[in-house]
């Protein structure tokens, strides 16, 4: 496979994009071709077809190189292979190489794509439930990484849940639509199927259609489908990242800051020299991955429009690279969200500590409103507020524009503002409750909840 896959993907991901489960559906797509060819009236005995049937398992990996290296064709190979085991040579009759390879892909991008949304539903409930948890916990918020107003952090959580849930949803729009290729034979025209069983060449592709259950074919592909659509399958779970690896980020931020944790695992070591250390590895491995993967898309878009006539393989080396990796980097991904999610240690009295330290400094935009509702210019006002915000310390700022007559603010009034920081956070904490809420009612997959996964290391 690839250090990518065998390091991190899961064992059901590196499953689909084995060699071993690619002959095996090459195997199927060529018997079932061979059993709608028979239904359509050309002579395949039964018996042939159950020799192949026979065999369809038996793959040699070792043998089909050595074929290859010969034939210095891969389907090739692997049609000779499969004769030789079934001891016929009724396979492939009337196909090109792509009406086998370009469906077994579609097909594994398929089930790959099923993969993926469950563990993305399954993150999507457990962001649900910590943004819930949590929406009313007043923290600091920042912008530019510097202490702003207040927010959540239930309602940080939920950001990030809602990017994922839409992005969540167009992979679903995808998969929806996402056809075969079809059997379409050399140049995409269908002659050679034609010529095999004439009017009744028709069939084959919805005997595919119907057994593999996709919704439809291509009508007009060449001998390749068009590798944009490989584009965005991989821009589409690219996009799937985006929320994990942002609040990857963050969460590394907020451990710099002692806030919450990763946890740490029984005899699990930080740093080879400071025993103390308990670093935010996994949520560096998301980050880490996430570059990998746009790597990978900007590899997909070279390949996208740049077909030449009917066909040719200059795609072929990347693809054989950038279809697999990027299901392994997106199920990684999604996997070691959730077990960072699921670990998560939040310290609620660190949090509400760093708000006390910052929060005289957090009204200022408080202040402001409440100056303009009493009268005073806004730029005027702001004017005085920033003043007094760079040159007082935060325990100075509140006294001091409560003294600016000018400013009209009322001491008191911002005294209860302090001692209750969370009418300061707006509607954080109904929007966190209403995106766990929407991520309930949208979740599909009834199973997603129960999903756990099992990290390589």
């Amino acid at each position: 496979m690839s250090l990518l896959a065998d390091r991190y993907a899961s064992k059901a991901m590196r499953d689909i994009w084995s060699l071993h489960n690619k002959f095996v559906l090459e195997r199927e797509l060529w018997i079932l071709v061979m059993k709608a060819q028979s239904k359509a009236g050309f002579p395949i005995p039964e018996s042939t077809i159950s020799d192949y049937e026979r065999v369809k398992n038996s793959i040699d990996i070792e043998s089909i190189d050595k074929r290859e290296a010969v034939l210095r064709h891969d389907v090739k190979a692997r049609i000779e292979e499969f004769n030789a085991l079934a001891g016929h040579e009724s396979i492939h009759l009337g196909l090109t190489s792509r009406d086998v390879t370009d469906n077994v892909e579609l097909l594994q991008i398929r089930d790959s794509l099923r993969l993926v949304l469950r563990k993305s539903e399954a993150l999507l409930l457990r962001l649900a439930d910590i943004s819930e948890k949590y929406a009313g916990l007043p923290m600091v918020g920042r912008t530019h990484n510097v202490p702003a107003q207040v927010t959540t952090l239930g309602k940080r959580f939920a950001t990030w849940a809602e990017e994922l849930l839409f992005s969540t949803q167009h992979c679903e729009e995808l998969l929806e639509r996402l056809p075969l290729r079809g059997i379409k034979g050399a140049i995409g025209t269908s002659l050679d199927q034609n010529e095999l069983l004439g009017v009744a060449g028709n069939q084959i592709e919805g005997e595919l259609i119907s057994a593999w259950g996709f919704d439809s074919a291509l009508t007009s592909t060449s001998q390749v489908y068009p590798r944009s659509i490989d584009f965005e399958v991989v821009s589409t779970i690219a996009q799937l990242a985006a929320a994990p690896s942002t609040m990857a980020t963050n969460i590394r931020l907020m451990s710099g800051l002692g806030l919450l944790s990763e946890g740490f695992g029984k005899g699990q070591v930080g740093s080879s020299a400071m025993p103390h250390k308990v670093n935010p590895r996994l949520s560096e491995r998301i980050n880490s991955l996430a570059v990998i993967l746009k790597g990978f898309v900007t590899m997909a878009a070279e390949i996208s429009g740049e077909q030449w006539n009917e066909g040719d393989v200059s795609c072929s080396a990347v693809r054989r690279v950038v279809l697999p990796d990027s299901f392994s980097a997106i199920d990684a991904i999604l996997d070691t969200t959730i077990s960072v999610v699921d670990s998560l240690e939040i310290f609620e009295n660190e949090i509400k500590a760093e708000l006390h330290r910052h929060l005289p400094l957090l009204l200022s935009t408080k202040i402001l409103m409440l100056s303009v509702k009493n009268g005073v210019g806004r730029e005027r006002a702001h004017e005085l507020i920033k003043d007094y915000a760079r040159n007082s310390s935060a325990e100075e700022f509140i006294s001091a524009v409560s003294k600016d007559l000018e400013l009209k603010i009322d001491e008191n009034e911002l005294n209860s503002l302090l001692a209750n920081p969370f009418v300061l956070a707006g509607e954080a904490p109904l929007q966190a409750r209403k995106v766990a809420e929407i991520i309930r009612r949208d979740t599909k997959i009834s199973d997603a909840k129960s999903y756990s996964p099992q990290l390589n290391n």
